[in-house]
C-alpha cells in the first residue's frame, strides 16, 4: 500500500517534468507556451463570470421563492407511490442546476439520516452518477459562444434522469429499503 502513496505523490510532478523535457527536446518554447496558456485561462475565467453570476442568482431565486418546495409538495404522492423517498427529490432537482447546492443537500441528508442509511447511500450515489447539466451548459457553452444548446440540454437532462433512476434501482437492489 505504501507504493500507492508514493506513486500518487510523485505522478503529477513526474508528468509535468516529462512534458517540459519533451517540449524542450522538440525545441518548443515551453515557458512562453505556459505563459500564453495562463493568459488564455485568465481571459476565459473573466468571460465565464457573467454566466456564473446569472446561474447563481437563478438558483437562489428558485430556492428562496418556494418554487422548489411547492413542486416537491405537488409531486410527493407520486414519488412515494413508486418508492422514491420524498427526502431525496430536492437533491434530484437541484443536482442538474448546482453542484455546490447538491453537495450541501447531500451533507444535510447524511447528517439527518446517516451515511449508512438508505437515503444517505442513495444521496451519495445520485451525487456521483449525475452531473450539473445547467451549470455546464450555462458556463462552458456561454464562454465559447454557443447559443443553440437545446439538444445538449435534452441529452444532459436525460442522462441525469437515467442516473437518478439507476441510483434508485441499484441502491434498492443492493441495500433494500
Amino acid at each position: 500500500m505504501q507504493w500507492i502513496t508514493m506513486v500518487s505523490m510523485w505522478i503529477i510532478p513526474v508528468l509535468i517534468a516529462f512534458i517540459l523535457l519533451y517540449g524542450t527536446y522538440k525545441r518548443i518554447p515551453t515557458y512562453e507556451r505556459f505563459v500564453e496558456g495562463g493568459k488564455e485561462g485568465i481571459e476565459i475565467s473573466f468571460s465565464i463570470i457573467p454566466y456564473l453570476v446569472g446561474m447563481l442568482v437563478a438558483i437562489t431565486v428558485f430556492r428562496a421563492s418556494g418554487a422548489l418546495d411547492a413542486f416537491i409538495g405537488l409531486m410527493k404522492p407520486m414519488f412515494e407511490m413508486i418508492g422514491v423517498p420524498a427526502e431525496i427529490v430536492p437533491l434530484a432537482i437541484i443536482r442538474p442546476i448546482s453542484g455546490n447546492a447538491a453537495l450541501g443537500m447531500t451533507s444535510d441528508l447524511m447528517a439527518t439520516y446517516g451515511a449508512d442509511s438508505f437515503i444517505g447511500r442513495l444521496a451519495s450515489t445520485i451525487q456521483g452518477s449525475t452531473d450539473t447539466t445547467f451549470y455546464v451548459l450555462t458556463v462552458y457553452f456561454g464562454a465559447v459562444g454557443i447559443n443553440k444548446m437545446g439538444d445538449a440540454l435534452k441529452v444532459g437532462l436525460l442522462a441525469d434522469l437515467i442516473g437518478f433512476i439507476a441510483a434508485i434501482i441499484v441502491i434498492s437492489f443492493l441495500f433494500g429499503r
